[in-house]
């Protein structure tokens, strides 16, 4: 990756010699910096991790508190020196403390975007653009035929599917960081403010997000007596719950899932979803191709999704390109905690 200038891949990861870090290593290293929670991204075992307070109180709470030999903290726009490197972090609007690396030698500006959305999200600092030489991107959905449909229509097809059968449990699958918080909060956006009811696997996270700050309302656990009560009601649970024995008891459930991937109704009907709502954490085609043009760069490395797609876009438009083939990252499915566990 020498046309990354002062980066490099090694098996662990992309690797900045100048400064003796990487960016979300696949595995254990002796510095790490950290995008945000998600367990693609954020891994046990490091020697020292610097990332936002909010994404290290994230890994505390999924990892334990002795996920790292050393901590550090950075907030937003803050600048620290590393080697010869001078870094920083900035909004990327994925999930709450997700953020971008800004990373400058006095001569070239490489910017690792991590994961990241530019619609609005009421959990999380918006995205903001980072003029830079050097773009690295995610392409999760790096192809034409994805373009989100807006959140707030998604939302009201969810809130009047509960009207029309008001005697089924709306059951919505959500990944437990993130994804389940905002969906929360797009419901209170949306004037919904009756009780929410959560899975066991969503608590701590929501609590935490509500210890930040970010407004939720009021959230009951299910409780196994409960479940056949819960005609009429709201439940966010991990997507892998949609299909287990958990789901089973309650009301004639309505299985319903917020993510991007629901644009494919194959995906939809494979998982048994018969509500699907294309709610996405990741930006779509557009979203990229607009982030790309923002940051005015001249070089696009792609880390992982459709990234062939993405590269063809950009060199198109003339900028140099090239797919980087990570492995290790992806959708955040891996968060889905089995239900199996749960009462």
């Amino acid at each position: 990756m020498s046309s990354a200038h002062f980066l490099s891949l090694s098996p662990a990861g992309v690797y900045c010699a100048a400064g003796d870090f990487f960016i979300d290593p696949l595995r254990p290293v002796a510095r790490a910096l950290i995008t945000h929670g998600h367990s693609d991204h954020a891994r046990a075992g490091h020697g020292h991790v610097l990332a936002t307070r909010e994404t290290l109180a994230i890994m505390a709470i999924r990892l334990g508190q002795g996920f790292a030999g050393r901590i550090q903290a950075i907030d937003y726009g803050d600048k620290l020196r590393l080697g010869s490197i001078d870094v920083s972090f900035h909004p990327a609007g994925h999930v709450i403390g997700s953020a971008q690396i800004r990373m400058a030698d006095g001569k070239t500006i490489v910017v690792a975007s991590g994961d990241y959305k530019r619609e609005a999200d009421p959990t999380c600092a918006g995205f903001e653009p980072i003029t830079c030489d050097v773009f690295i991107t995610e392409a999760t959905f790096g192809l034409p035929v994805f373009r989100h449909s807006r959140t707030a229509d998604e939302i009201a097809r969810l809130l009047a599917s509960q009207q029309l059968f008001p005697d089924r449990a709306h059951l919505v699958g959500a990944y437990a960081l993130g994804k389940a918080q905002r969906v929360i909060a797009l419901l209170r956006g949306a004037g919904y403010d009756r009780p929410i009811y959560l899975h066991g696997a969503m608590e701590k996270l929501c609590a935490f997000y509500e210890r930040q700050g970010v407004e939720l309302g009021d959230l009951l656990p299910v409780a196994a007596n409960d479940r056949a009560k819960l005609a009429g009601e709201i439940v966010i649970c991990p997507p892998g719950a949609l299909q287990d024995l958990w789901s089973r008891k309650f009301p004639d459930p309505v299985a319903a899932f917020a993510s991007g991937w629901m644009r494919v109704r194959a995906r939809a009907r494979q998982r048994g979803v018969e509500l699907p709502l294309v709610i996405s954490d990741h930006a779509d085609w557009d979203g990229l191709t607009q982030t790309i043009v923002e940051t005015r760069c001249e070089k696009v490395l792609v880390t992982h999704g459709e990234a062939d797609a993405l590269v063809h876009w950009a060199r198109g438009r003339g900028l140099a390109a090239e797919p980087l083939h990570l492995l290790g990252y992806g959708d955040e499915e891996a968060d889905s905690v089995p239900a199996e566990s749960e009462a």
